[in-house]
């Protein structure tokens, strides 16, 4: 089973204009309703490949309730730790000249029930998956990832960490399977600006060095970065089109990584699904659909070995087998 955690999900809601006016009445030429936070992205990406998963995190109030009912409705597994207060957030995403984005602050979440959501890691057995991603709300410490990767050492399930800061620096501790910053991130974490391609490859070296097995690095027009367990370093291009939506590109790839890899345990076959999963979602207004994902697969490149990487063929450890 692949489970993603989203620490503090949120109900998106999308509008498009032609402008945004600050301090006047705007009209919208378009709206839609989607449910967000990272976690939830990775699952929904992953169920158009075709991967079932269970979403964890923590809802409150009505809001919690209308995301509850459309995982049901579209097919997404969930099994939440439900706040006594709160309500699980609303974000605006404005589609305009430019992008803006007013993000809701969620529910503050006690001790008690982030004990109950670390517990929910009892139900992860070998050969299963578990995806972090995103920040958490108030109340959850920063090495929150940490303590819920902690609980998982002593089994054999792969593990994916998409976070910034002290989120990821208390992932990495617990050598998760795989970790996608992108190139912004990846210079935050060590704490300087990253340049060019052999910039990027040290920077990946680095996060490898505090535990990663696997990092893969998003770099927006400009394609991904790959350094996998092997001590291989592929690269794959971008491809040339309109941008619609940056809202999901990277938890986009992340499912299409991960989906890739599980078919067939192919490190450059699962960079090239993840590439092709998170350029669609930005050529998308949404999510993108299984058949754009496709379309733009056979688009890609076949992602190629970069200087400094070691040569292989870009097959990983088949790990027991996730259901």
């Amino acid at each position: 089973m692949i489970y993603t955690v989203t620490f503090n999900p949120a109900i998106d809601y999308v509008v498009s204009m032609d402008e945004l006016t600050p301090g006047s009445i705007n009209r919208t030429k378009g709206e839609a309703v989607q449910l967000g936070g990272k976690g939830i992205n990775v699952s929904t990406m992953l169920l158009t490949l075709g991967h079932r998963s269970v979403a964890l995190g923590f809802i409150a109030g009505i809001t919690g309730k209308l995301m509850e009912q459309g995982l049901k409705e579209a097919g997404i597994g969930h099994d939440f730790v439900h706040l006594d207060a709160g309500l699980t957030r609303i974000n605006i995403k404005v589609k305009a000249k430019a992008e803006t984005e007013i993000n809701g602050r969620g529910p503050e979440v006690g001790e008690e029930a982030l004990e109950r959501l670390y517990r929910k890691a009892e139900h992860v057995r070998d050969g299963d998956c578990l995806v972090l991603a995103g920040n958490v709300p108030k109340g959850v410490p920063l090495e929150a990832y940490g303590s819920f990767l902690a609980r998982l050492d002593s089994k054999k399930a792969l593990t994916v960490v998409d976070a910034t800061g002290d989120l990821m620096r208390g992932a990495l501790r617990h050598g998760p399977f795989l970790v996608k910053p992108n190139k912004l991130e990846l210079g935050e974490l060590l704490g300087k600006k990253l340049g060019d391609e052999k910039d990027i490859l040290e920077g990946a070296k680095a996060l490898q060095g505090m535990g990663a097995r696997n990092v893969l690095v998003s770099m927006a027009a400009d394609g991904a970065l790959l350094l996998d367990q092997t001590g291989a370093a592929w690269r794959i291009p971008g491809i040339p089109g309109e941008v619609k939506n940056s809202v999901g590109a990277g938890d986009s790839m992340v499912g299409g990584f991960l989906a890739g890899y599980l078919e067939n345990f192919d490190f450059r076959e699962a960079l090239r699904l993840g590439a092709a999963a998170g350029t669609a979602t930005a050529f998308s207004t949404v999510m993108a659909e299984k058949a754009f994902v496709e379309e733009t697969l056979a688009k890609l490149p076949e992602p190629a070995a970069i200087q400094g990487g070691l040569p292989s063929k870009g097959k990983g450890t088949q790990p027991p087998q996730a259901s």
